[in-house]
């Protein structure tokens, strides 16, 4: 998988529900991670069919532009209320364009729709190529807790 020439930072990233004609082309974006990457977050078809069987799953891909560059999953309990970024990829050819931000960034928008949400919660696996420096830089704080070996931070929503 290459970079679409016509895909740049200046891209419109967007959050699009998955459709029986683009599940394949998601599903494909994880064999695009490092090994490392790919020990840090389960795949997006795993996630895609554990999201069939939870209520509280929210899902989507992430595009820039017309281009399927992500999948993203939140834990949405309104009842809780618990909003958790249960899963977060970006294909290996898509990272470092700004795609993670933006996407985050409306993740958090829709979050701050939600009933009573306060704070949005992740968990990230510690070693080779973690995700948590780019947590750390949107904002994302350590909260001590630790759930299957993997350190949960914490955004706390304007």
């Amino acid at each position: 998988m290459t970079v679409k020439a016509n895909v740049g930072p200046d891209s419109t990233v967007s959050l699009q529900e998955i459709t029986e004609q683009t599940v394949v082309p998601i599903c494909k974006l994880s064999d695009t991670l490092s090994e490392h990457q790919k020990k840090m977050v389960a795949s997006n078809a795993v996630s895609i069919a554990q999201a069939h069987f939870n209520p509280y799953a929210w899902f989507r891909a992430i595009y820039a532009d017309e281009i399927p560059v992500g999948f993203i999953m939140l834990y949405d309990n309104p009842e809780l209320p618990k909003y958790f970024l249960w899963r977060f990829m970006i294909a290996r050819p898509y990272q470092r364009l700004s795609y993670g931000k933006k996407a985050i960034q409306l993740l958090l928008n829709y979050v701050k729709t939600r009933p009573s949400a306060k704070e949005l919660l992740l968990s990230c696996g510690e070693g080779e190529e973690n995700p948590e420096g780019f947590y750390t830089k949107l904002g994302f704080k350590r909260t001590g807790e630790v759930i299957d070996e993997e350190v949960v931070m914490m955004l706390t929503l304007a």
